[in-house]
């Protein structure tokens, strides 16, 4: 193996704490540059620009999907940014080149029905206080998109009295104003007069004084999911999210409305939510274009 690709890998180990199979990773796609370049009469720390790009352009003659080229370019521009650091060379070749291009996946998210069977579920959980709670997760997480930091970040006080809305604090600390349904007031207020341990957090851990971790309601929600005849691996707190905004958006909201209540900063993260609305005015037009319904 190159010497500068053995340096670079002990800097990973060492300074970042990277995994075997991290490494492991690395070290295959940097040997397999250095190949590409010995083949061309150069040293993998003395490759220019052209070089790289036509690397680059092999992967994807080669049928490489764009992921994997784009984590070889990674690779590459962490080992030249490593060699410019320690001296060995004075430009970094990477900087010109462009990421390829990801295709953006679509969000998963539930039927409606499936949400309905979640709730039910929820609802029939025996041990009042787990029941209560999951039901008032899973109405809460539904009426509002909230993330699962942000529920699980909600003090008890969010939702005293006959709180119509609820003030969040997202990302960045950034705070924001969420309608909250009567479902999910009303399961949040049985839930907190069950709970006979004085809190500050909505949902309390195993230590009141602390909110309940990540980890608690995943098993949780794993377990309403089996109950509820889903797979559990169809069923997150982001998928909750997912389902909140695809069912607003076919039900006829607007994706400018839909960036304020999930707290996107830029509309073009809502944007993802467009398969969504494609298929509702394909209905539309289905439904009511002269043509479509076969008339002449």
């Amino acid at each position: 193996m190159d010497r500068h690709i053995e340096a670079f890998l002990e800097m990973l180990a060492a300074e970042r704490g990277a995994a075997r199979n991290t490494l492991a990773a690395y070290a295959a796609d940097l040997t397999d540059f250095a190949a590409f370049a010995a083949a061309r009469g150069l040293a993998v720390s003395t490759a220019d620009p052209t070089i790289l790009q036509g690397y680059m352009a092999g992967l994807t003659r080669a049928g490489l999907s764009a992921r994997t080229a784009a984590r070889r370019l990674s690779a590459l521009r962490q080992f030249h940014r490593f060699l410019l650091r320690e001296g060995v060379r004075e430009d970094d070749p990477t900087s010109l080149l462009d990421t390829p291009r990801l295709p953006r996946s679509l969000p998963k998210y539930l039927t409606e029905a499936e949400v309905d069977a979640l709730m039910e579920a929820a609802a029939a959980r025996t041990g009042v206080l787990q029941g209560l709670m999951a039901r008032a997760a899973l109405e809460i997480l539904y009426a509002t998109g909230l993330r699962i930091s942000e529920l699980l970040g909600l003090r008890r006080s969010a939702l005293a009295g006959d709180a119509a809305v609820v003030l969040v604090r997202g990302k960045g600390g950034k705070e924001r104003i969420v309608p909250l349904s009567d479902a999910a007031r009303d399961a949040a207020a049985a839930f907190t007069a069950a709970c006979e341990a004085p809190s500050p957090w909505l949902f309390p851990g195993r230590d009141p004084r602390q909110a309940m971790t990540r980890q608690g309601f995943a098993l949780v929600l794993k377990l309403v999911a089996l109950d509820a005849g889903l797979d559990p691996t169809r069923v997150s707190p982001h998928v909750l999210r997912h389902s909140f905004a695809s069912h607003l958006l076919a039900r006829g909201a607007d994706l400018r409305s839909l960036q304020l209540l999930l707290g996107h900063a830029d509309i073009a993260t809502t944007q993802i939510y467009t398969h969504v609305l494609a298929e509702r005015l394909q209905r539309l037009v289905e439904l009511h274009h002269p043509l479509a319904r076969g008339e002449a």
